[in-house]
């Protein structure tokens, strides 16, 4: 099995991937968990019909995740439906995303391009992050709240218009079963 996936595994369930029957029936009832397993067999591989149960399956839940984002261990998808990542964007490892969230592309101005996440990022419901900008380490973007600029590391995210509360371990409690 994939290292990346069991990472993922481990940090949706709590529990290391061990191959067994529970392991496998719980890939099969959890459509995040099935989703991420083909998400990564993708990403080695070029395979027709592993795209087209891709796609099928972003379409049914809007998990649209494009393969050409690149993407860290430990990805963690809370609440998985309508979340959207663009092409290009890197995310780091140990990363939460939540329902309705957007890593998207900037298509003009000075912030052309897509984000960069670091790692031990904890991105909360319906937030957006667009435009060419970095988000540092242990960075907690709250629900609802846009971002278009730069966030330095260790810190939280809060508002529309955003404001930076600077706080060491800002996702402690929120990022969990860290690989």
């Amino acid at each position: 099995m994939d290292q990346k996936f069991c990472s993922d595994y481990y940090r949706m369930t709590g529990e290391a991937w061990t191959g067994s029957v529970k392991n496998h029936l719980k890939v099969m009832l959890m459509h995040n968990l099935r989703f991420m397993k083909l998400f990564r067999k993708y990403e080695r591989k070029n395979n027709l019909m592993v795209r087209l149960f891709l796609y099928r399956m972003s379409r049914k839940f809007g998990l649209e995740i494009s393969t050409g984002a690149q993407i860290g261990s430990g990805l963690y998808l809370g609440h998985p439906y309508n979340i959207t990542v663009a092409e290009g964007v890197k995310i780091g490892n140990n990363v939460n995303l939540h329902k309705g969230c957007t890593i998207g592309r900037e298509n003009r101005g000075k912030r052309a391009g897509v984000p960069s996440v670091g790692n031990h990022v904890f991105i909360g419901i319906n937030a957006v992050v667009v435009g060419n900008i970095t988000i540092g380490d242990d960075v907690m973007i709250a629900p609802n709240t846009f971002v278009n600029f730069d966030v330095p590391p260790h810190s939280i995210v809060v508002g529309n218009p955003a404001a930076i509360h600077m706080r060491d371990c800002a996702t402690e409690g929120y990022v969990n079963y860290c690989v």
